[in-house]
């Protein structure tokens, strides 16, 4: 077996092409067509090539530094996760350095080969949907956790809540209140945590022999703005929600805010995550606690355990799935019952 590692000729060489050409692709010059940027991209992947800048430090191993990959650092939910990546790593003599997604699988690459080629030692990564072959070239030589969601390749750490059951448990606090008319704000079927929301919504109606009502689960939903459209769409109607479970921060915000122009306050209303300034408002939002900070110092820990820093623990063994507990806080607006 050869464990060469391919070089920048032998990827000039398979795709046919000058070293230049091959040069200009990897540093992403706009000299070079679409067309021959694709076939050459097409060989690099495919024979795993790693620019021998990244080679030098990856083999060093000697960086100081971590990176950390969200989907957006506006969300309440990330801003606290990377926040306790940056503590923990901190704590460690390590640095940080974030980069986000805005939930195109193209940034995402973009974004964990630039924090390659910065020598980062690791890398904490919230996925994209999408096929992620391309890490393999990663893969043996830095360790990568995942947070919040997984992602279709086996074999990686990953740090998450249990969705589906979390928000069962919700939709049942609001059943418990005597509401059967129950809407599913925030859904977009690229989130896979959001899916498994969606499921949990289905389980716990399912479960108390209340049919499915499409009409109160919109689709593409998941940011304020939308949010607020859908909550006055849906309220609009004779047979409107009596409850509304949100299912993400950014969706929440939106939600709050339809509500108080609608002056609905018989509106009940759990959120998935918490968010700025749910505990003050009038009422405050009872909402599904995710604990991103818990999440983010799991993920930093797990991180440090793969680069050696915990001596008291295997650096190599298989790849494990942690579930940081999820806990329902009550502020009353989950606890508005259906009035009599």
């Amino acid at each position: 077996m050869n464990d060469r590692r391919p070089t920048l000729h032998d990827v000039a060489a398979e795709a046919g092409v000058s070293i230049k050409t091959v040069s200009r692709v990897v540093n992403g010059s706009e000299q070079v067509s679409p067309d021959l940027r694709l076939h050459v991209q097409d060989v690099v992947d495919r024979l795993n090539y790693v620019p021998n800048t990244l080679a030098r430090s990856l083999k060093a191993g000697t960086g100081d530094t971590i990176g950390v990959v969200i989907d957006t650092i506006a969300d309440p939910f990330f801003a606290a996760l990377t926040s306790a990546v940056e503590s923990t790593a901190l704590e460690s003599g390590l640095n940080v350095v974030f980069g986000s997604t805005g939930y195109v699988p193209e940034r995402e690459r973009s974004q964990i080969e630039r924090m390659a080629m910065q020598q980062v030692r690791g890398l904490v990564l919230a996925p994209v949907l999408g096929n992620h072959e391309y890490l393999a070239r990663f893969r043996g030589s830095f360790p990568i956790v995942l947070v919040d969601r997984s992602f279709e390749i086996d074999g990686y750490d990953t740090v998450v809540v249990d969705d589906r059951g979390a928000t069962r448990d919700a939709i049942g606090h609001l059943l418990a209140r005597g509401h059967r008319r129950i809407a599913f704000v925030g859904r977009d079927e690229r989130f896979p945590t959001t899916s498994d929301r969606l499921d949990g919504y289905h389980d716990a109606l399912h479960a108390a022999g209340i049919p499915v009502d499409p009409l109160l689960a919109p689709r593409g939903q998941a940011e304020e703005d939308a949010a607020e459209r859908a909550v006055h769409d849906l309220l609009g109607t004779d047979d409107g929600p009596t409850a509304i479970f949100s299912a993400n921060p950014r969706a929440s915000l939106g939600v709050v805010h339809a509500l108080h122009e609608l002056r609905r306050t018989d509106v009940a209303l759990v959120s998935f995550g918490d968010f700025p300034l749910a505990r003050t408002l009038e009422p405050a939002v009872t909402c599904v606690d995710q604990d991103p900070h818990r999440i983010g110092a799991v993920a930093t820990t797990q991180l440090l355990r793969r680069l050696g820093f915990d001596e008291g623990r295997d650096r190599i063994g298989p790849a494990e799935r942690v579930v940081v507990p999820a806990a329902l806080i009550a502020r009353g607006s989950g606890e508005i019952e259906v009035p009599r």
